[in-house]
């Protein structure tokens, strides 16, 4: 089995000190059901492996002494750093009027293609303060894994929820405003209000966001360039820009 595919199937593997540490840090639901560490490694992990042993006692995980091969086996790329950590789902609520916050912001992502630019895109959004991210039905978190050690532990941190049938009626009968991020009959988003409380909805490069919530939207904002450029930024790029331009106007 290629490694491409162990990644699929091996979802709850998470990857290095980052990932372990956020799991055990967090409080969404998921545990640890065993930690297996490169026994010639060891000395090397030093103090990030007495800490994840003292946990170990305290919630009630296995520690397993391991190798080298058998970790590269159960992991994609080599930045494990020789810990591993296996672990439950994680599960996730759907968004409904009564778990989102007066005065929040939140963002809804769709048709992001890479569990690593989905992770990428969820680290930035923890970074400018996000209070939740809603994710489609179809969504990376089934290679947890993957979207925790490249999103440097955020996932684990942030509350995340599934789409309800009506997630736009959710949110406006809450008061919030709800801006799409695209460029067709677009404003700025430097020229456009972004004052709490805003659900955003960014979308894929590939398949955007859909119609009906295009529709929906209150305003469809833009990231204006420095250069005549006819490429779309990433969607971790577009998440980055419009997240810390929301947290700026709402310093």
């Amino acid at each position: 089995m290629i490694k491409e595919e162990i990644r699929y199937k091996d979802g709850c593997i998470f990857e290095g000190m980052t990932s372990i540490s956020a799991v055990i840090n967090s409080d969404n639901g998921r545990k640890i059901k065993r930690v297996l560490y490169d026994k010639e490694r060891a000395e090397k992990l030093g103090k990030a492996l007495l800490f994840v042993k003292h946990r170990a006692e305290e919630q009630g995980f296995e520690m397993t002494e391991s190798d080298a091969e058998t970790l590269d086996k159960m992991t994609v790329g080599s930045s494990h750093g020789g810990i591993i950590a296996e672990c439950t789902d994680r599960k996730i609520n759907v968004i409904k009027t009564d778990n989102i916050i007066e005065n929040g912001f939140y963002v809804f992502i769709e048709g992001i293609e890479d569990p690593y630019n989905f992770g990428y895109a969820l680290r930035s959004l923890y970074a400018a303060g996000v209070d939740g991210v809603i994710l489609p039905e179809r969504s990376w978190m089934s290679a947890a894994g993957v979207v925790c050690r490249s999103s440097a532990g955020a996932s684990e941190y942030l509350s995340l929820y599934t789409a309800g049938e009506d997630l736009c009626g959710i949110f406006k009968a809450k008061g919030y405003k709800i801006y799409c991020a695209d460029t067709k009959n677009a404003v700025s988003v430097y020229d456009t209000d972004c004052k709490k409380p805003l659900l955003l909805v960014v979308g894929g490069e590939k398949r955007g966001i859909t119609k009906k919530m295009l529709e929906s939207a209150d305003e469809i904002i833009m990231i204006d360039y420095g250069r005549n450029f006819g490429s779309a930024l990433s969607a971790a790029s577009a998440a980055a820009v419009l997240g810390f331009e929301i947290m700026r106007q709402n310093r």
